[in-house]
């Protein structure tokens, strides 16, 4: 072989190395898939997580975001948009994409409290000086009250809004699913429209100037007081509400397939350490951790909350019976 040769044939190999190990290589970035109202949550723990893990290992990742309604996100991943990491509010989303085989059937084992690392409640956001006198949710079935939510068949926010409500109903004297029902259907009829998401729901309350009262999870009053300002409105914590779960999981066929499953892992995982409780209990969800919980105990009112474990049998029972074509929902609806 001729010298020339050789050392071409011998760039040829080096080239196809290269390229080989190149092609390899994962890409040191994730695409987190989250709800309407979760854009400033994640907007502040990022940073703090890409900081803490370049410290640990040195390597640096670059998080993407997306943000809408929470049914509506999961069917985008569902139809091919390539999370690595879905972060919901509801069960049912995430079992959804697990029935897709996109994410493992045991998910909730994955991570520690069923893979939920905080929580939150239904609370009502009123006028200033609450000019309709809301303090609870039979309040919101009064004539004359215009109540703004987002659509309970689509969105994660809107379906607790509907299971807050239920349950309410049911805990009242004499309260059954037929009594629910009918409680349910005079709320739905103050309701003009419905959002598509959380935030948009909370656009046509507060910026548009819509409705009377304003259903959300608790910690999107705060961010509604850092928009708006603290002087335009007023939080009413009802007598009792819905405990709201927000769970995580990876999107397994999406990280073995651009091998990123160690990052993904970390990025979860990061969620339950003190920084990541902190950052949730600065954005107003409740943490799980025991001692993150009691330096910012001051800002969560005490509140009675009911679980859709105990009240609905779980999300799978609660989707079928009133958010499957034909449930509840649709019955009540086409009262309206």
């Amino acid at each position: 072989m001729s010298p020339t040769l050789f050392k071409l044939l011998t760039a040829l190999s080096l080239a196809v190395g290269l390229q080989a190990a190149y092609a390899q290589t994962p890409p040191k970035d994730l695409l987190n898939v989250s709800y309407d109202v979760a854009r400033d949550v994640f907007k502040d723990y990022n940073p703090r997580f890409i900081a803490a893990y370049k410290a640990k290992t040195g390597e640096t990742l670059e998080i993407k975001q997306s943000h809408a309604g929470s049914t509506g996100q999961v069917r985008k991943v569902a139809d091919g948009l390539e999370a690595d990491v879905v972060t919901m509010n509801q069960a049912t989303d995430i079992n959804f994409l697990a029935a897709q085989g996109l994410v493992a059937k045991d998910w909730t084992s994955k991570f520690p409290n069923n893979a939920a690392p905080y929580t939150s409640t239904m609370i009502f956001i009123v006028r200033k000086g609450n000019p309709k006198a809301i303090k609870d949710w039979n309040d919101l079935a009064k004539p004359g009250v215009g109540l703004i939510i987002p659509h309970p068949k689509n969105t994660g926010n809107g379906r607790y809004t509907y299971l807050a409500a239920w349950g309410y109903a049911l805990r009242q004297p004499g309260g059954n699913d037929k009594t629910a029902a009918a409680f349910v259907g005079s709320l739905l009829k103050n309701a003009p429209l419905f959002a598509p998401g959380g935030r948009d729901a909370t656009t046509t309350f507060m910026q548009r100037g819509q409705g009377d009262v304003l259903v959300t999870f608790e910690c999107e009053a705060e961010l509604i007081a850092k928009e708006f300002g603290r002087g335009n409105f007023e939080v009413v914590y009802p007598s009792q509400s819905i405990l709201t779960e927000m769970p995580v999981a990876i999107v397994e066929k999406v990280v073995d397939k651009r091998g990123t499953r160690k990052y993904a892992q970390a990025y979860l995982e990061y969620l339950w350490s003190k920084d990541g409780q902190e950052n949730a209990a600065q954005n107003y969800l409740r943490p799980r951790d025991p001692e993150v919980f009691k330096q910012f105990a001051a800002q969560f009112p005490a509140i009675k909350t009911f679980s859709v474990d105990e009240t609905f049998g779980g999300w799978e029972k609660a989707t079928a019976a009133h958010f499957k074509d034909g449930g509840s929902f649709d019955q009540i609806y086409q009262l309206k």
